[in-house]
């Protein structure tokens, strides 16, 4: 029973946080909503027994793009709304409403299948030490963060001011 209200608490959080990027005038609280989002996604994936999922959300998701994305808007300045009013709303909330059509159709016509059980011990270990150590992973892992890194500079560079 604590799993099961774990899960829903954290899935109405998500939802919520996920309005608030959308709904939130103010760029910078809209990315931490974003944040929250994230983190609540990977509480999601914890209640069902994903661990690596959640790590990997947790590493790649609120500790990389996040970081980049409120980097970014503390780089800009004179950046404090979002997008003025145009005319593409209407159109934008057809397309999405379609959208959400179709994917609420898909959800509830696919024969879901579930495991009887969930995992007895947890899995981020053993893929952990598949990948990167007898796999030979490491090495391309340790290329992107250096690339990543190289990016966030030449962004830091370009955006100071002269």
């Amino acid at each position: 029973m604590g799993l099961a209200a774990a899960f829903w608490i954290m899935a109405v959080v998500a939802v919520i946080a996920a309005l608030g990027v959308v709904f939130l005038r103010n760029v910078f609280r809209a990315a931490l909503a974003l944040v929250l989002c994230f983190i609540t996604v990977a509480g999601l994936y914890i209640t069902l027994s994903a661990d690596f999922l959640a790590a990997v959300q947790i590493l790649v998701y609120v500790g990389a793009i996040s970081v980049l994305i409120i980097l970014a808007i503390m780089m800009t300045r004179e950046v404090q709304q979002g997008s003025p009013a145009n005319r593409m709303k209407i159109p934008a909330f057809i397309v999405a409403a379609v959208l959400l059509g179709i994917m609420i159709y898909t959800v509830t016509q696919t024969p879901w299948q579930i495991a009887p059980e969930s995992p007895l011990s947890p899995t981020t270990v053993p893929l952990a030490t598949k990948l990167f150590s007898e796999s030979g992973f490491i090495l391309p892992v340790e290329i992107a963060a250096t690339l990543i890194l190289a990016a966030i500079l030449g962004a830091i560079v370009i955006a100071r001011e002269k």
